[in-house]
């Protein structure tokens, strides 16, 4: 018998109400929430560490598995004489090719989470794991676009009819010494910077979207003398400048910095040797790595180049038409559910991609060097279905 004012847990038919707090509007899967929490974490790590995503041209890829760009030369033009037809010029003029990008194989991070560990976990274990995820999807992101962009530099236009070649890309050395170290010489950056710009004001690139990507000592090398080695911006103070955000400009050139663009053989940065870059110590596994083979690569479908054709590279130049990337699969993440996490008692998490890059207008490109050397080229040239009007 239940007295007044008590609860009895088998007679009662009013069971106390559970608030899930991952439910969408208290119905359906209990987690909704948390997983497009977890989602969220992973696309702001993803966000927050690819600067190469927004600064080339970028499409989405359905229903193939390649994107075919255009190239359109230019043409010329001439005085009309009364009485003539006109019926286009004798030429075939402008000249047309073609650049084709192919997606690459799926690119995945994982992890698996174990249930208990999360309980016992004084930390939201599932969003720090996200984070690390994104960190690693954009990593490879930015370094595949600005290997292509590199090997842009080194090549000529695939426009190449007689007499309507189109400009191809630029390849400037920094300093005039032949140790590494050059390539932290602000002054010689500076000067590279203007050699740039200019080149590519000679070959008709647009001003638009102009960026230069350094590794971070360089960088700070450039803003330690802000106010007397002619960059635009000087009066930017503080944090804005230092963050390397594209706030310095030189020659209307916003100046990013990253750890992943080609360095003298290595990603971002090199230490020892002639680099005058001093090792500050312990700096773990994923610091200083070396640039990986990206030639025949199992999962890679386009030429990223070997690892040696980078070993002069110390920086770049680029437009947004420098290079493509075509997307089948938008950065997204996935997660068991279901029986998968009752057997295992824990969720794999995954975050996943497909995408593929290349350079698109030589012209737009242009890769910094040191050493009397320029980089040689490296990759197909032109893919086989590469085809100029002559």
């Amino acid at each position: 018998m239940a007295y007044p004012g008590s609860f009895d847990h088998q007679s009662s038919t009013n069971p106390a109400q559970l608030t899930r707090g991952g439910q969408l509007n208290a119905a359906g899967d209990a987690r909704a929430l948390y997983l497009k929490l977890f989602s969220g974490e992973m696309f702001k790590g993803f966000q927050n560490n690819t600067i190469a995503r927004d600064l080339v041209m970028r499409r989405t890829l359905k229903g193939g598995k390649s994107l075919q760009f255009i190239y359109t030369g230019r043409t010329t033009a001439e005085y009309h004489t009364p009485g003539n037809s006109i019926l286009g010029n004798d030429q075939g003029a402008p000249p047309v090719a073609e650049k084709t990008i192919t997606c690459d194989d799926l690119l995945i991070s994982s992890a698996f989470v174990y249930e208990l560990d999360e309980v016992l976990s004084h930390y939201d274990l599932r969003s720090e794991i996200s984070r690390k995820i994104g960190y690693a999807l954009a990593e490879k992101y930015d370094r595949l676009i600005f290997r292509q962009i590199a090997k842009g530099a080194r090549l000529a236009s695939p426009i190449t009819k007689s007499g309507f070649v189109e400009p191809g890309g630029t390849q400037i050395r920094v300093g005039a010494g032949s140790n590494e170290s050059d390539a932290f010489s602000a002054t010689a950056l500076i000067n590279a910077f203007y050699d740039a710009a200019a080149a590519m004001d000679e070959k008709g690139v647009s001003m638009d979207g102009r960026v230069g990507i350094l590794n971070p000592r360089q960088y700070y090398a450039l803003i330690q003398q802000v106010g007397e080695n002619g960059l635009v911006n000087r009066d930017e103070q503080g944090t804005s400048r230092q963050k390397g955000n594209g706030v310095v400009e030189i020659a209307g050139i916003k100046i990013y910095k990253s750890m992943n663009i080609p360095f003298l053989g290595r990603y971002g940065t090199k230490y020892g040797g002639t680099t005058g870059e001093t090792d500050p110590g312990n700096t773990g596994s994923f610091v200083n790595p070396a640039i990986e083979d990206g030639g025949g690569v199992t999962g890679m479908n386009n030429n990223y180049g070997e690892a040696d054709s980078f070993n002069a590279s110390c920086g770049l130049i680029f437009q947004r038409e420098a290079a493509g990337c075509v997307e089948a699969i938008a950065p997204q993440v996935q997660v068991t559910s279901g029986d998968v996490s009752v057997i295992y008692q824990g969720d794999v998490i995954l975050g996943r991609l497909a995408m593929g890059a290349d350079f698109l207008n030589p012209a737009a490109c242009v890769e910094l060097h040191v050493g009397e050397t320029a980089p040689a080229q490296f990759g197909d040239i032109y893919p086989a279905n590469t085809s100029t009007t002559e």
